[in-house]
């Protein structure tokens, strides 16, 4: 089975950019561009590893991995941090 990595970003040229490139390497790819859909997804899919973007509309990158953090179904979800 393919690793799951959740990409959250806003840019969307930086969003297909790593989508593109990681799908490429042999990764399923799920995408959010805001903080409420990256929880939901993050619940619902389990991904192996999250690539989150530190800063975005409604609720910022620390936020979502605070949230994460706190969840005993996500809680063990790697997290990088994205910067531009």
């Amino acid at each position: 089975m393919e690793p799951k990595v959740l990409i959250v970003e806003d840019e969307v040229t930086l969003l297909e950019t790593l989508e593109y490139n990681l799908q490429k390497q042999g990764y399923r790819v799920l995408t959010a561009s805001h903080g409420r859909v990256a929880l939901q997804l993050a619940r619902q899919h389990k991904p192996d590893l999250i690539l989150l973007d530190i800063r975005m509309p409604e609720i910022d990158g620390y936020e979502v991995c605070r949230q994460l953090k706190t969840d005993p179904k996500t809680q063990d979800i790697p997290i990088i941090f994205l910067s531009a």
